[in-house]
């Protein structure tokens, strides 16, 4: 794949950036503006190039046509406060905003387009439709860099079509996480350990299809972990059950057995009647979880346990908390964890999505961790092993 080096000389040439701007809001506040700074590097690299940089990017899913709920306003300072300069914001992504805000850009500045999924040709599933989209948007440019990993696993106008329009390159954020997660699928350095958490077995079940013919060891903990524990015939009270996934669970832990992967699942559970602040939760054994609670977190036994699991691991990848890490009540087993990926004398990777943020509400410094990812669903399919279209474009011939 081209890097951004490969465009040339840059300076005077608009450039459209596909970052990945969709951090989580409350109100107008930015609650976690991890994805924006680690947009930054990229912006910040072509306009100290001389390009006229056009960023595209969108927050939540918005039904392809304008809503003020997710537009991108409030988050477009944001890249400007970080780089210590103004930003120009355009009301529109391809219409007469961000015509007359592209134009008016001069050498170095920085334009934000209005959120790119208010146009339904962004995300359409016709191809003429989406093209037709794309070529709106590659007028407004000269060239094209890829720069939001998190997108990259979506076939849509400004992350695929664009590309076949405009000389294109990836930008670093998407070629550390290809790096990264190749080191975690092809020869890892071992031993190898996968911790997976998360509210359902069936967002993950390619990850864990995939990732038993390559770890060593393979923790579970998040809600996940009680069809596991149902599967291995244990009752889980209220707690959250997949039964269509009970004969899956029971095959991995059956092939895990086989392949001479060890499989670990909480001992100890903490059982509440809710999940929330006012909760009154105890601890008890994984088999003795009583009926009438459910489990927002692992126990600490095994909180100690998972965090020593990884002990002498050369890789250790992380996907999904061990419980409702946003209850302080209920952190415990998700801080154990992110604390002993502090400690890997190796390559330590946190998923992104829900890891990423309860790294950073929980307080861990960030440079601790190997890699932090921001790639979200892009991640879990990587490492299903499926193709991914904003990736195959740019590899093309």
């Amino acid at each position: 794949m081209s890097d951004i080096a490969s465009l040339g000389d840059l300076t005077g040439k608009r450039v459209l950036v596909r970052s990945d701007l969709n951090v989580p809001l409350d109100g107008s506040t930015i609650t976690d503006d991890g994805r924006i700074r680690a947009s930054v590097p990229t912006i910040k690299q072509l306009s100290e190039a001389g390009a006229r940089v056009v960023v595209t990017a969108h927050p939540g899913r918005p039904d392809g046509a304008p809503d003020p709920a997710f537009s991108l306003a409030p988050v477009a300072a944001r890249p400007g406060e970080l780089l210590g300069r103004d930003v120009a914001f355009a009301t529109d992504t391809v219409g007469e905003s961000a015509a007359e805000t592209v134009a008016a850009l001069g050498d170095g500045d920085v334009a934000v387009l209005e959120n790119v999924r208010f146009n339904e040709g962004e995300t359409s599933k016709d191809d003429d439709v989406r093209s037709s989209f794309a070529g709106q948007l590659a007028q407004l440019a000269d060239a094209f860099v890829s720069d939001g990993f998190g997108v990259v696993h979506r076939k849509q106008a400004s992350v695929y079509d664009v590309a076949l329009r405009l000389p294109s390159a990836m930008g670093g954020p998407v070629a550390t996480e290809i790096d990264v997660l190749r080191r975690l699928t092809v020869d890892p350095a071992r031993p190898y350990v996968v911790v997976l958490g998360g509210s359902k077995v069936s967002d993950k079940l390619g990850v864990i299809e995939n990732l038993l013919e390559k770890a060593d060891k393979l923790l579970i903990g998040g809600g996940m972990v009680f069809t596991f524990l149902k599967a291995r015939g244990h009752e889980v009270g209220k707690s959250l059950l997949e039964d269509d996934q009970l004969d899956t669970c029971q095959r991995y832990l059956t092939e895990a057995a086989e392949r001479g992967v060890e499989i670990v699942l909480p001992t100890d559970i903490v059982v509440a009647d809710s999940f929330g602040d006012e909760a009154s939760a105890r601890v008890v054994a994984a088999h003795e979880i009583p009926a009438d609670t459910l489990g927002p977190d692992i126990g600490p036994e095994s909180a100690a346990a998972f965090a020593a699991a990884p002990g002498d691991a050369k890789t250790v990848f992380w996907n999904g908390p061990m419980g409702v890490f946003e209850v302080d009540a209920f952190a415990g087993g998700t801080r154990a964890v992110a604390d002993a990926l502090t400690k890997i004398d190796g390559l330590s990777v946190v998923g992104g999505g829900d890891s990423a943020a309860a790294v950073r509400q929980l307080g861990f410094d960030e440079t601790a961790f190997g890699h932090i990812s921001t790639g979200g669903g892009a991640s879990p399919e990587y490492l299903e092993g499926k193709e991914l279209p904003g990736i195959a474009v740019l590899e093309r011939e």
